[in-house]
């Protein structure tokens, strides 16, 4: 999207008081820490980034909360992505990234994973099926003819001991509450629902375990939305959160996911939430300048943060019995 105007308020935090807020949080909402036999799994779009005025204080903090997980796809890194850079730098020298090109509204996607634990592995690159196949693609109750991504999902497949997962990070289309722009987008949630089916059922496939997830733009996490259903039809499932929150900060929408198919996966999932730091952070600036004023404080929160919270998932790495 375009970049959020800035805030005139003039607010300055203390970082190591936010980051103790964030941690008692975190164990607030059950995050757990890391540890030898789980993989903690995260996707988080942080608006424009690389394209907003951010502070060293906002990186920290950003920072801090990426390197709770092992794993993190990331959303919106500009094709600028010296901001993420620096990010990771913080994060310290045992975290890497890798990050797609710049697509639809000049953006990226990225991983972020702690090399102690999660090594990439062969493939990687961007998805997109041929014109030939573009008629493979449908939704019920869905017009219009699915005409490839505005942004292309990047799939990544990572090691961990012998745990082998691939993920497919994405930015759908959102456009706008038309009806055409919303049946577009259930198009290409269903493009990603296919290709996720057929990664999984693939002789050539290096893992069985594909997790599809990121900005879905969906609304609703439920039947009877069109987008919803486009992500079910193929197989794949919305577990339920141990932290029933929205993902977006400033509405109920659930825009990001974590889907998966469960007859592989769901064995594996030990837990799963949203981190709704936007509770926790700032506190000093909602008793002070925005004065409580909801409106304000998220105008706040989306340019130095994010107008997203991370969706998060612990995953077992122990050999399953059978």
């Amino acid at each position: 999207m375009p970049p959020f105007p800035k805030p005139s308020i003039d607010f300055t935090c203390d970082v190591a008081a936010e980051k103790r807020a964030l941690r008692a949080h975190k164990k607030l909402r059950g995050i757990p820490a890391k540890t030898a036999d789980t993989v903690l799994i995260a996707t988080w779009n942080v608006a424009n980034l690389g394209a907003q005025q951010r502070r060293d204080e906002d990186f920290a903090l950003i920072a801090e909360m990426l390197s709770w997980f092992d794993l993190v796809a990331v959303q919106e890194v500009n094709d600028n992505f010296a901001d993420l850079a620096y990010i990771v730098q913080l994060m310290g020298t045992k975290y890497r990234y890798v990050m797609s090109d710049a697509s639809g509204n000049n953006e990226r996607m990225a991983f972020v994973y702690d090399s102690r634990k999660v090594k990439l592995s062969e493939e990687i690159g961007e998805v997109a099926f041929p014109p030939s196949q573009y008629k493979s693609v449908s939704v019920e109750g869905a017009s219009g003819a699915f005409a490839g991504f505005d942004r292309s999902p990047y799939l990544g497949t990572f090691v961990a001991e012998h745990f082998s997962l691939t993920l497919l990070n994405v930015h759908l289309y959102f456009g706008g509450e038309q009806e055409a722009h919303i049946h577009r987008r259930a198009l290409e949630t269903a493009a990603v629902a296919r290709w996720s089916r057929l990664r999984a059922a693939s002789k050539y496939a290096t893992t069985r375990d594909v997790l599809a997830l990121g900005d879905f733009n969906m609304p609703r996490g439920e039947p009877g939305n069109l987008v919803y259903s486009a992500a079910t039809q193929a197989g794949l499932k919305r577990p339920a959160h141990s932290s029933q929150v929205p993902s977006a900060i400033a509405s109920d929408n659930q825009y990001d996911q974590i889907l998966y198919f469960p007859e592989q996966t769901e064995p594996k999932l030990k837990t799963m939430g949203v981190f709704d730091y936007d509770t926790a952070i700032f506190s000093a600036l909602w008793n002070g300048a925005v004065n409580q004023d909801r409106k304000k404080f998220c105008a706040y929160l989306r340019y130095y943060m994010s107008d997203h919270r991370p969706v998060w998932c612990q995953m077992s790495m122990a050999p399953q019995s059978g």
